[in-house]
């Protein structure tokens, strides 16, 4: 007859590699953040005053417009599962744009612009840059409207690695082997690509949601839009 001895001090071990994962987990991903702004010319200040912007507008959504009469009927879907759910007729939906997921990133964006612009010591071929960008946008834009797809009752879901690896890709084909203008060109694609392709070539399709809001950037921080341009200008 086998034996078999339990060792107490293993659950204890168990409990405390849990408590490290969660403690260091959300610094690990602040730290992955941090290393993408960096490499983006932003000082540490700096830094740190978008990662709180980001982390306090993920709570924020502004009403653009009003969806009328988008839940005057009721959907049905079935998940993976084989569970029936019902979005019941209600009032119309608000399209709202999040603080953190959009807004954020834009301004990023946009700074980025006026920084390779305005360092040619840095970036000698300021316009070959930007033209990248633009083309990191309308590819990964593309490739993520195609794999785009509405979710009545939750939203517009992408496969969440897509657009980074597309930004990715993006970043180091259109710098043509410049190390500075890959982060920027990929950023630009993570962002503004997902961002078009996703929400806004969809937008004739929000009123199939049929929730009460329809928030554009959605969760913030960790959105698609934002992830997309953090994952892909740190692996640039």
């Amino acid at each position: 007859m086998r034996q078999y001895y339990f060792n107490p001090f293993s659950f204890l071990l168990i409990l405390v590699l849990i408590v490290l994962l969660l403690v260091f987990l959300p610094l690990l991903f602040l730290g992955v953040i941090g290393g993408a702004f960096r490499s983006l010319g932003f000082s540490g200040w700096e830094v740190f005053f978008l990662i709180l912007a980001s982390i306090i507008g993920s709570f924020i959504n502004i009403p653009v417009t009003r969806i009328e009469g988008a839940r005057n009927r009721a959907y049905q879907f079935r998940d993976r599962f084989g569970r029936v759910y019902a979005v019941h007729e209600g009032p119309d939906t608000t399209v709202a744009v999040n603080v953190g997921g959009v807004v954020v990133p834009l301004f990023v964006t946009l700074y980025l612009v006026y920084y390779v612009l305005s360092s040619p010591a840095l970036f000698p071929a300021p316009l070959s840059v930007i033209m990248g960008g633009c083309a990191g946008i309308l590819l990964v834009a593309g490739i993520t409207h195609s794999a785009a797809k509405v979710v009545p009752g939750m939203g517009i879901a992408t496969p969440i690695f897509l657009p980074p690896l597309c930004a990715l890709m993006c970043g180091i084909l259109f710098s043509f082997g410049d190390p500075l203008a890959a982060p920027p060109i990929a950023f630009a694609g993570g962002t503004m690509g997902t961002l078009i392709g996703a929400d806004l070539l969809n937008w004739r399709h929000l009123d199939k949601i049929g929730a009460p809001m329809v928030s554009i950037g959605g969760a913030g921080t960790f959105d698609g839009i934002f992830l997309s341009g953090i994952l892909a200008a740190f692996l640039a």
